[in-house]
């Protein structure tokens, strides 16, 4: 028998059941599932399979010996499915019953009293347990935000360029714009119409008839009305063409 089950032969637990569920419980018991107590049935008639109640820490195993002891029936509750316990001194023992959320009653008796009250026990620190688990807040932790990926797009490097000081406005914008300054292009002379008519009153009234000069000093006339020429200057047109009439 393993030393972890010898600590349940305190409360005239029968050693032949505690050894033969000790070995069937090796490679029953879960990851991190531990025993807490172990209940051996007692008949006042004398009983050499007794069936036997097993408590850890996940459930409630119920063992049930047959065929003579060479077999055995195990059923488990976990302490998920179990809504309460009870116990009830009998004057030949007591009985130890569980229910289920499923309104199941599950009970054993003949467990000699004090087994019974440990068992007992144990049952309703774990449904303790069970019930400040559930009850207790469950913090999780928010979820982190996605990381943002920052793409650098590349940047033109810029030429540096040496600076001049320049006082001349315009010279700044010829400069930044890179358009030559326009050489100063000399004003084509176009004669007015007085100029003309002058060069003409010195070069052809003599050649002209009385009929012509009279129809150019009506012209010169219009022009003084339209405010084209001056007084003066029509003063001495008519000067002018009144000395060959």
């Amino acid at each position: 028998m393993k030393e972890q089950f010898k600590k349940f032969l305190n409360e005239e637990q029968d050693p032949k059941a505690i050894e033969k569920i000790s070995a069937k419980l090796s490679d029953l018991l879960m990851k991190n599932e531990e025993v807490g107590y172990i209940g051996v049935q007692k008949k006042p008639a004398l009983t050499v399979f007794p069936d036997s109640i097993v408590l850890t820490n996940k459930r409630i195993i119920i063992c049930k010996p047959k065929n003579l002891g060479l077999s055995m029936d195990f059923t488990d509750y976990p302490w998920s499915l179990i809504s309460a316990a009870f116990v009830k001194e009998n004057i030949l023992g007591s009985e130890f019953s569980f229910t289920t959320n499923t309104d199941l009653t599950i009970s054993i008796d003949y467990i000699p009293k004090i087994q019974a009250r440990k068992i007992y026990t144990f049952a309703k620190e774990q449904l303790e347990l069970l019930k400040e688990a559930i009850a207790a807040p469950v913090f999780t932790a928010s979820p982190e935000p996605a990381p943002v990926q920052y793409t650098e797009e590349p940047v033109d490097e810029i030429e540096e360029v040496e600076t001049e000081e320049v006082t001349d406005f315009a010279e700044i914008i010829n400069h930044s714009l890179h358009v030559p300054e326009p050489e100063p292009q000399p004003e084509p002379v176009t004669a007015t119409p007085v100029a003309e008519e002058k060069q003409e009153t010195k070069t052809g009234l003599a050649a002209l008839s009385k009929e012509e000069l009279f129809e150019k000093l009506q012209n010169y006339k219009k022009l003084l009305d339209n405010g084209l020429i001056l007084q003066g200057e029509y003063d001495a047109y008519k000067k002018e063409i009144l000395a060959y009439l």
